[in-house]
């Protein structure tokens, strides 16, 4: 008997904004210097919340968003900043712990 395996879409997982900021958070944790995984955090929660949607909210074309938040390429700071906005997100910034650095 073969096990059919389907591709995993975080999109289809985040229903409110309290998922959606720990699943950014949770991305930004994993994330360390990565930008780019960073980006498909937010374009995945984009996707959720609805793609036109967030477009339309932040003054980007929806094309221009998917390759934006893709994750192979890192996406200019104040796309992220626009994108964050139209999906309600803020950052907020800690101190790394001593151990972190």
């Amino acid at each position: 008997m073969k096990t059919k395996l389907s591709r995993f879409d975080a999109a289809e997982h985040l229903r409110s904004p309290e998922e959606m900021s720990a699943y950014l958070s949770a991305c930004m944790e994993e994330a360390g210097d990565d930008a780019a995984f960073v980006a498909k955090a937010l374009g995945d929660i984009a996707r959720a919340k609805g793609m036109s949607q967030i477009a339309k909210a932040s003054g980007l074309s929806r094309e221009s968003l998917y390759k934006a938040l893709s994750g192979e390429r890192v996406p200019a700071f104040d796309t992220v900043l626009k994108v964050c906005h139209a999906l309600g997100i803020q950052f907020t910034t800690t101190p790394i712990p001593q151990s972190g650095r």
